[in-house]
């Protein structure tokens, strides 16, 4: 009988699956579903079921009603499983507690006005029309008399409080009142340096400005990029007021005899401390010399946001008893004896590491904290929300490389651009489609001018591009500066923020920060400078308002809360439209791996003094490569910090023959494909070796002794 068991359970089942055969209504046996439908066939296989059912027994029903409930189920469990991978294994977010610091603030505005000067009549009249300035700013109500006396000054104000017109009003007044009239043979009376080329351009424009009614006068302008050919042909020709970057005027002091100082009465050294900053300390020591050799006395003026030592090392090499002019101090005077007791027990100002920093009234300054795998969709969905969903603004962002500029550029160019798709109920129709531009150092200068050109004159767009962009530059109706990787000082961070809330108006300003990154806001609070907190959370939730972000599934209702669950899925949504692009083609994923690259290079260069808050062993690599738009994190990629690594990587021992044999772009190339391969050419050759070594091996055993 124990034998006979499972001979009648066999029967039984049998019996079973000839009824079933028998239930049929033709017959046959019933067609098999797949145990795994899509979700787009899901709609379909579900009808379809149902349609089989309607004539079966109830009795027979209801455990397949309750299979298709579970295959809803578990397709559901199917499309949150990418969802939890983003926000998954993120570290947590600290809590930052401190206290909000009073504000070096700066009075930008006056009420005195030009006339009230000693200036030429229509020069007067060139600034209140073309210019359309009635009052003066704080510094130049200073500068401009100290100036106009003929002495030298080392002028320290806030970014956008008018710095040009502080020595270019005075400049301007003192050459068209020479007794002798100028003639543009004559050469230079006075020179401008300036750090960048597109400062360069923004100068030359303000003081041709100025020089509208006076048209004996005649400025130029020198920088990298342009025809050294035209440029000499113009320095024959003659350029009163010249305006350069300093290591093209060396390339012309060295091999373009024309070029004299003879006349030279004026030297301005405008943006000092960047100046120093980009290695030019050694050209800036070659004009001076070459100004030395043939006029010792002029008028020198030095002027910067921020006073390094550089800056004043440089003041006592170049300037002649010079009036010290910083409305900062001026402020720090007029404050109550016991807080100025206060703040002179703390330090020294001209102290770098204590230097509190004046910032313009009207910034607003945040922080964001945001895991590394998150930040890509967390500045897409910053963008959409500023620059999209809400008023059109003009956005700077700012990244610590070249090829991150580029990578993201084209990226968000791909899957940002297109219309929005609100499932909201529409109250006007929308139609915006995003402008975003780029600005780095790697751009040729006529792309360079042209993208500068069309962003000042524009009312709405987005800037992506590197710290060529930080200084000076008068940018209007710019609303937003975003930090999307932080700046290597306060200072920088300074000059950053000082592209928005120009001379009096109204500006914003975010930071973006990982989590092991929190102590870079207690380091901006010991300089005196506040920021708010926005939660990551909040910007995320602007994906809600888009539908091109909403995940398609069988059954959902039309959600016009905040479910943090939805926000979720758009989050991945948006993501996954980002790795698509990254991984359409194997050039998009070595742009992405060059972009990554360069990230961890800029990261390892950040100065000692920050080391612990900016260091390489914090990173996570999978992570970071997620905000790349990569699935995995890239193979043998090695990045040591050098003395110039921002631009620089060390490779490997291994590859070190790579470097001497490989030149220029092609040199870039084969390191990206030796850095950046699967590994399964190197898993080859080593096979390839051991198959040489046992061939020597069987070799050597065979040959006579």
């Amino acid at each position: 009988m124990e034998e006979d068991g499972p001979l009648l359970l066999n029967l039984g089942r049998r019996n079973a699956l000839k009824r079933k055969l028998q239930s049929s209504p033709h017959g046959n046996p019933p067609l098999k579903r797949k145990s795994k439908p899509s979700v787009n066939n899901f709609k379909k296989c579900a009808a379809e079921t149902g349609t089989r059912e309607k004539g079966s027994s109830s009795r027979r029903s209801l455990p397949k009603k309750q299979l298709t409930a579970n295959q809803n189920e578990s397709q559901k469990s199917k499309l949150f499983i990418k969802t939890s991978s983003l926000f998954k294994n993120n570290p947590d977010i600290p809590e930052i507690h401190r206290k909000a610091v009073q504000q070096v603030q700066e009075n930008v505005f006056t009420t005195d006005s030009f006339s009230q000067l000693d200036l030429h009549p229509h020069l007067i009249a060139t600034i209140t029309t073309v210019l359309k300035i009635c009052s003066m700013t704080s510094v130049q109500k200073q500068t401009i008399p100290v100036l106009l006396q003929g002495k030298d000054a080392l002028v320290r104000s806030q970014t956008g409080s008018g710095k040009t017109l502080a020595y270019g009003i005075p400049l301007v007044q003192s050459l068209q009142g020479m007794k002798s009239k100028i003639q543009r043979s004559d050469g230079p009376y006075a020179l401008v340096l300036v750090p960048t080329r597109e400062l360069a351009l923004q100068t030359f424009d303000t003081i041709q400005k100025l020089l509208k009614p006076f048209t004996w006068i005649v400025p130029g302008v020198l920088m990298g990029g342009e025809k050294r050919k035209s440029e000499k042909a113009r320095l024959r020709k003659g350029i009163n007021i010249l305006i350069s970057t300093p290591g093209r005027l060396v390339d012309h002091i060295k091999s373009t005899e024309c070029i004299h100082f003879r006349r030279t009465q004026w030297l301005i050294v405008d943006e000092a401390d960047r100046i120093l900053d980009l290695g030019f300390e050694k050209d800036v020591t070659v004009i001076l010399n070459a100004l030395n050799a043939e006029r010792e006395t002029r008028q020198n003026v030095l002027l910067s946001a921020t006073l390094t030592e550089g800056v004043t090392r440089l003041a006592d090499i170049s300037l002649n008893d010079p009036i010290r002019i910083s409305i900062a101090d001026e402020v720090r005077k007029s404050l109550k004896p016991a807080l100025r007791r206060e703040k002179e027990a703390n330090g020294s100002s001209n102290c770098m590491e204590q230097e509190n920093f004046a910032v313009p009234e009207k910034l607003k300054q945040y922080f964001m904290m945001v895991p590394s795998k998150l930040r890509l969709v967390t500045l897409a969905a910053f963008i959409l929300e500023k620059c999209m969903y809400a008023k059109q603004q003009k956005m700077i962002i700012f990244f610590s490389s070249c090829e991150q500029v580029e990578f993201h550029y084209e990226l968000l160019v791909n899957v940002l651009s297109g219309e929005l798709e609100s499932e909201q109920p529409k109250r006007s129709p929308v139609s915006v489609q995003l402008q975003f531009l780029r600005l780095h150092g790697n751009m040729e200068q006529e792309e360079r001018t042209e993208v500068f050109q069309e962003f000042l004159k524009s009312n709405t767009g987005i800037l992506l591009c590197t710290d060529v962009a930080a200084r000076g530059l008068d940018l209007p109706q710019v609303m937003w500066i975003v930090q999307y990787n932080a700046p290597a000082s306060p200072a920088e961070y300074i000059h950053r923020i000082g592209r928005t809330a120009r001379i009096g108006c109204h500006g914003n300003s975010l930071l973006v920060l990982a989590p092991s990154e929190a102590e870079y806001v207690s380091l901006l609070a010991s300089h005196k400078i506040n920021v708010s907190e926005i939660k990551m959370e909040k910007v995320l939730s602007t994906l809600m308002k888009d539908d091109r972000f909403r995940l398609h599934r069988p059954g959902s209702k039309k959600s016009y809360g905040v479910d943090p669950q939805e926000v979720r899925e758009r989050a991945t949504v948006l993501q996954t439209k980002f790795e698509n692009y990254v991984h359409s083609s194997e050039g998009t994923i070595q742009w992405a791996k060059k972009a990554l690259q360069s990230f961890l290079c800029a990261y390892t260069a950040y100065p000692r003094s920050l080391k612990h808050i900016f260091h390489i062993k914090s990173i996570h690599l999978g992570h970071v490569a997620k905000s790349f738009g990569l699935r995995d994190a890239p193979q043998n990629l090695t990045t040591l910090p050098t003395a110039n690594s921002k631009k620089k990587t060390i490779l490997k021992a291994k590859r070190s023959d790579l470097l001497k044999k490989t030149h220029g772009k092609h040199r870039l190339a084969e390191i990206l494909r030796s850095e950046y391969s699967s590994g399964m050419d190197s898993g080859v050759s080593k096979v390839k070796k051991k198959r040489k070594k046992k061939q020597r091996k069987t070799g050597d055993q065979q040959t006579p002794v």
